[in-house]
């Protein structure tokens, strides 16, 4: 029973020295950071401005549209960049079936961009 623990332990030090270090970054943090509030500071904020009025009030389209089209872009960039780095690795067949598979992807997101374009996302009054 015994050897079957030990293949633990160095699971369980893991554990402790990462519990440790987070307290020490804690503690550190809790008496070297500055600290100043100001009425700036502690307000609430969100979505842009202010809190005033009801909470069920409505936003505007534009306001979920350009988030959405913030999401296709990083999308875009998430999956772009590993595929132009391993594009050149792949063999000729994968590597025209990758390259065309990217385009209909890259044409979709195209799309999908001129659709909020023409819906007027992108101009705000």
């Amino acid at each position: 029973m015994n050897a079957f623990l030990l293949q633990y332990l160095p699971i369980v030090i893991f554990l402790g020295i990462s519990t440790v270090i987070a307290l020490v970054f804690y503690v550190a943090s809790a008496l070297l950071a500055p600290s100043a509030p100001d009425p700036e500071k502690l307000s609430t904020y969100e979505c842009g401005f202010n809190a005033f009025d009801d909470a069920r009030m409505k936003f505007d389209v534009r306001f979920y549209l350009v988030s959405i089209l913030f999401i296709i872009f990083d999308l875009e960039v998430a999956f772009l960049f590993p595929w132009a780095v391993s594009l050149m690795k792949l063999p000729h067949e994968t590597g025209v079936f990758a390259f065309w598979s990217m385009m209909s992807f890259l044409g979709v997101l195209t799309v999908g961009f001129i659709y909020e374009w023409k819906k007027g996302a992108l101009e705000w009054e």
